[in-house]
């Protein structure tokens, strides 16, 4: 913890009080340098539920006291071929919170105001933070598989928890796959709609339609082809993964389909927010105050958190 100079708001930037902020599997990438050149020095975070404090000049989206939420995606340039065809997130000059640019591990921070995310009411501060990563990258994710109806979910951590609770309003069918021989982690997953859990190492009941790997492990991929029916599609959902092994032909042969996810753009959050009180998705918290950042990200690498983690602020003042 140190004392930072408190950021100004730029031109159409927005000054934020943070409220809370959650951590995600990506804080630990960028804090061991699996993420090549952020922003050093950089503050972490990129789930972040925080109230306008005060607008730079031209900014006129929010009013001060609003409350906004700031994802991953935090500037894209608007003119690039995937900006103009409404993949921003894949653009070359791309900025992201918590990356890039200081994110909610902070009392205060500024974001630009075209990539604030308007939240939900009928949510605590600690209940909107893990929709803001966890929760949209799941929903991505859950949307590449189209129409499967059975849908494995390998690693069940933050946004596992999340789309598995979407995937079941939306009438499918849920396989759950955990680290083996972890019981808790296959009972939570039962306890929010998964017919079936087992360990990573198993074979699900029956073939599946599609397989989402949240998960950072490349060995996880052929595991997954294998599980998949002819046709069916392995999506991986992470922005870092270990190696994926040499594997045979035939496991992807089928016309199975295997693709990752870059994330979100802005039409992703505009749409999961709006969903979100429609299941309702419930979010289930361990919470940690700032001071104890350390503690929560060596408990989120050691798989000990249960659904997700969050960082709480006290207000500024």
């Amino acid at each position: 913890m140190v004392n930072v100079p408190e950021p100004e708001p730029r031109r159409g930037e927005v000054l934020l009080d943070v409220r809370a902020c959650g951590i995600c599997r990506t804080d630990l990438h960028v804090l061991d340098g699996e993420l090549p050149d952020p922003k050093l020095p950089l503050v972490l975070g990129h789930q972040v539920v925080a109230e306008v404090a005060a607008r730079g000049e031209g900014s006129e989206r929010f009013e001060e006291g609003d409350r906004v939420g700031v994802p991953w995606l935090g500037w894209a340039c608007g003119r690039c071929a995937y900006c103009r065809s409404g993949r921003e997130n894949l653009c070359e000059k791309a900025e992201f919170t918590g990356y890039h640019r200081d994110g909610g591990y902070a009392e205060r921070a500024v974001a630009d105001e075209r990539f604030c995310l308007p939240l939900p009411d009928g949510y605590s501060e600690r209940e909107l933070a893990p929709l803001l990563c966890a929760g949209l990258i799941g929903f991505r994710t859950l949307s590449f598989a189209g129409d499967a109806v059975r849908v494995g979910i390998y690693g069940f951590g933050a946004a596992a928890h999340i789309v598995c609770q979407v995937a079941k309003h939306e009438g499918r069918r849920v396989f759950a796959f955990t680290r083996p021989g972890d019981r808790q982690a296959q009972a939570f997953a039962r306890e929010l709609g998964a017919e079936w859990a087992g360990g990573s190492d198993e074979a699900p009941p029956e073939e599946l339609d599609a397989a989402l790997v949240f998960a950072p492990a490349g060995e996880l991929v052929p595991a997954a082809l294998r599980a998949v029916a002819r046709g069916g599609t392995v999506v991986c959902g992470g922005i870092h993964m270990s190696d994926i092994p040499a594997m045979p032909y035939e496991i992807l042969w089928g016309e199975r389909v295997l693709r990752s996810v870059a994330n979100l753009t802005r039409k992703d959050g505009e749409r999961f927010m709006a969903v979100a009180p429609q299941v309702p998705v419930r979010t289930q918290v361990e919470v940690f105050a700032l001071e104890r950042a350390q503690e929560a990200l060596d408990r989120l690498r050691s798989g000990r958190i249960r659904g997700a983690g969050v960082l709480t602020v006290r207000p500024v003042g």
